[in-house]
């Protein structure tokens, strides 16, 4: 496929997809707010209606007035809108991005220079994951685990441990990270499609029928929503995680995700509970250790001066070998068509001036060349590392 259309079909399906989360996160938090904050209705009718709770609230100059029933109304509107666009269009939008960025782009994106993996079979495996993470996590949802929330949470962080570890051992940091989004995202969207709207449909059959709906699909819909919103932070991380590579490129890169995971659904347990008037600071003192404790982890170390000091010549070498078939105004590469992120090195001031970026990327989260598909080698490395340190000590 041509790669400037490539590029058009990644900005408009990105833009898409960010638009439609920014909708289908900012429903979930509105609901979730809204539940945790109904009082009793003030009017006695109200409570005879079957009206479980109400909130006034205040907004863009308007005044609201919400009610909740307990189960269902007596009679259905003859207009409800539904919920769950918002939700298909941000899985829809982000799998077609996966596939346009990773697994179309495999060889550069997904798999790691060494990798023993075909894309054929790259790409088959991290199907698996994303189908099969529903599998799981459904049937857990279904056993008797479910009923004690904190083993439930749980056994979800092991579980998360795992995909994340073994998808970090599989994959580029980079396509790590992104299909461990995806995992949760599907969860997220299989939640809406195979629970909530279903169960949602059978109460207003239920009414329209002139019957007594059954409670039970709703509960598990309630279930499911609060499980939607403790994985939103973490699936947001990821969506921006290519930006960083000090966590994707790091040697330890699993445990990483799964500590800023862990800290993103903290932060937003505390969030829940702040709705409820009971907030504990707990989770957020928790999450802010994490988050502290993995900047410490993967803070770059101080280099052993013990390299013999590189001539800008060596290092303009192996740039111009190794870089600027992806970093030139005019790019080599077949699946570039700009510089990515602007960045160039075909004049030599190009390069100094990149030089922070070049060392961070080449020699200490070791990311870049992507996939490390120019095969630059250890010694190429140490060049580019020996004249980087040896430029600050001389500032």
């Amino acid at each position: 496929m041509d790669a400037y259309l490539v590029d058009w079909l990644n900005l408009l399906v990105r833009w898409l997809h960010f638009v439609a989360g920014v909708a289908w996160i900012g429903s979930s938090f509105y609901f979730i707010w809204l539940d945790d904050h109904l009082r009793s209705p003030a009017d006695p009718d109200d409570d005879a209606r079957g009206v479980g709770g109400e909130v006034w609230s205040v907004h863009g100059g308007g005044i609201y007035h919400a009610q909740k029933y307990r189960v269902a109304p007596r009679k259905m509107p003859s207009h409800l809108h539904w919920f769950k666009w918002e939700a298909y269009t941000t899985w829809a939008s982000g799998i077609f991005l996966l596939a346009l960025v990773y697994w179309h782009g495999a060889q550069v994106y997904l798999l790691p220079g060494d990798s023993a993996l075909s894309a054929p079979v790259a790409i088959g495996i991290a199907v698996a994951y994303i189908v099969g993470g529903w599998f799981i996590y459904d049937f857990l949802c279904k056993s008797p685990l479910a009923r004690d929330a904190r083993v439930f949470g749980g056994i979800l962080l092991l579980l998360s441990g795992l995909l994340a570890w073994s998808l970090c051992e599989l994959y580029s940091g980079r396509g790590a990270y992104i299909h461990f989004g995806a995992v949760l995202g599907t969860i997220m969207v299989a939640n809406v499609f195979f629970v909530i709207i279903p169960g949602q449909r059978k109460m207003v059959a239920a009414v329209e029928r002139g019957e007594t709906p059954d409670p039970e699909p709703g509960i598990r819909g309630k279930q499911r929503s609060v499980h939607n919103t403790y994985f939103t932070l973490p699936v947001l991380f990821v969506m921006t995680s290519n930006h960083y590579a000090m966590a994707y490129g790091h040697e330890y890169n699993w445990l990483i995700l799964v500590g800023i995971s862990l800290a993103g659904a903290l932060i937003r347990v505390y969030f829940v509970a702040r709705h409820k008037g009971n907030a504990s600071p707990l989770p957020v003192i928790i999450a802010a250790f994490l988050l502290v404790g993995i900047a410490w982890a993967v803070a770059p170390q101080a280099a052993v001066d013990d390299a013999a000091d590189a001539s800008f010549a060596q290092v303009r070498s192996v740039i111009h070998a190794r870089c600027t078939s992806c970093h030139s105004s005019d790019p080599a590469h077949p699946a570039i068509a700009a510089p990515p992120l602007g960045v160039m090195f075909d004049t030599d001031d190009q390069i100094i001036a990149s030089a922070e970026r070049i060392h961070q990327q080449t020699v200490v989260t070791r990311v870049m060349p992507i996939g490390n598909l120019t095969a630059m080698t250890e010694a190429e490395r140490q060049i580019i590392d020996a004249w980087y340190r040896a430029m600050r000590s001389a500032q």
